[in-house]
């Protein structure tokens, strides 16, 4: 029951035929039923850029020990 089974629907979607386990017909009013009952959806999506961060330079660490007074 894999991809080599000509007779169950994986084997058939495998090798790309029809036939009783993979009936044209169904598949063919399944879709169109889908995309009636589907809702428009908007094609144009707005993204707004954000602005880009500055660069900063780390400061140097001091080590309170080592800095003479």
């Amino acid at each position: 029951m894999g991809k080599g089974d000509k007779k169950s629907k994986k084997g058939k979607r495998f090798m790309g035929s029809y036939g009783n386990s993979r009936k044209k017909s169904a598949i063919k009013a399944r879709i169109k039923r889908n995309i009636s009952t589907r809702p428009a959806v908007a094609t144009a999506v707005v993204v707004e850029e954000k602005p880009k961060a500055k660069r900063t330079t780390k400061k140097p660490f001091k080590n309170p020990q080592t800095v003479p007074v």
